[in-house]
């Protein structure tokens, strides 16, 4: 099982935790948080959005565990709010197809009484993982250095 405190601190910030992992599947859920609803006391879109990234990631990287996936394009289209106070939420994903470097993918956002919420395609590049304690800046084998401040004048 994959483990969210080491792999993907923000989503273990974030209280997401893992319900499925395997054969082009996942699953994830999550009880909104007070400081996580918009002004319309509903789940703020970022982190719907986080929640279907992260479960199409998840079915990409179940088929292949030893490659990290990160995100190369997800379109995302909002069909309901997502309660905040209603209980809890899933994000189911599923891989669609993939190539030796490619993943495409889906995922939807249900409530607790099982309406969809939400829906994501997403395309995902696989990466080799980083030693542990390497620069994740560098994951996609970009070069390393410092980043330069934009010039305004």
């Amino acid at each position: 099982m994959l483990d969210f405190g080491t792999h993907i601190p923000f989503v273990s910030h974030l209280g997401f935790s893992l319900e499925l992992f395997e054969d082009g599947a996942s699953a994830l859920g999550y009880t909104p948080l007070p400081e996580h609803l918009n002004s319309f006391a509903v789940t703020h879109g970022g982190v719907c959005m986080t929640l279907l990234d992260v479960a199409m990631a998840l079915a990409a990287r179940s088929v292949q565990k030893d490659m990290g996936a990160v995100t190369i394009e997800m379109k995302t289209s909002f069909m309901r709010p997502a309660p905040g106070d209603a209980g809890r939420l899933t994000a189911r994903g599923r891989l669609l197809h993939r190539t030796a470097t490619l993943a495409f993918t889906e995922a939807t956002l249900y409530d607790a009484q099982g309406q969809a919420c939400a829906h994501a395609t997403g395309t995902f590049k696989y990466v080799r993982r980083l030693a542990t304690g390497t620069r994740r800046v560098n994951a996609l084998n970009a070069p390393a250095g410092p980043i330069s401040p934009i010039k305004t004048d």
